[in-house]
């Protein structure tokens, strides 16, 4: 290994000396971790529960009582709520976003966070429901 000496004085070659016979293994840092900066998606099922809660009321976010329970047995409608939470908070979200836009209440959104959506997530969705609503008006 060929050695470069810069050094001028008795002093700085003691100390290059000293450096130069000590070997030292290069030290390998793990590359930094830079949070890749993913696009909101939902998944097929998901995007099924946003399109068909458009013909869902309004009615079907509220707990039904006890004439609208016997009126559903009446009539064989079903319970529009689904079993699973994480689903069941994307419908209501959709239902008051097909209604409402981005108008909807600052619970409604917190409970929508709670179940496992992002920020991004709803915006999409939102963005998706008003995109869909002003092809149907200019389509009519």
């Amino acid at each position: 290994m060929g050695e470069v000496c810069l050094a001028e004085t008795e002093d700085d070659m003691a100390y290059l000396s000293r450096i130069q016979s000590q070997s030292y293994e290069p030290v390998a840092f793990p590359a930094p971790r830079v949070p890749a900066v993913a696009e909101p998606i939902f998944s097929d099922l998901e995007w099924s529960v946003i399109r068909l809660s458009r013909v869902h009321k309004l009615w079907t976010i509220r707990s039904a009582g006890r004439f609208t329970r016997f009126w559903n047995w009446l009539v064989a409608r079903g319970n529009p709520r689904l079993t699973n939470p994480r689903l069941e908070a994307l419908r209501r979200m959709a239902v008051l976003s097909w209604h409402f836009g981005f108008t909807v209440p600052g619970d409604d959104v917190a409970s929508f966070l709670s179940a496992g959506f992002t920020p991004d997530q709803y915006e999409l969705m939102v963005s998706s429901i008003r995109a869909a609503l002003n092809t149907q008006r200019t389509a009519a």
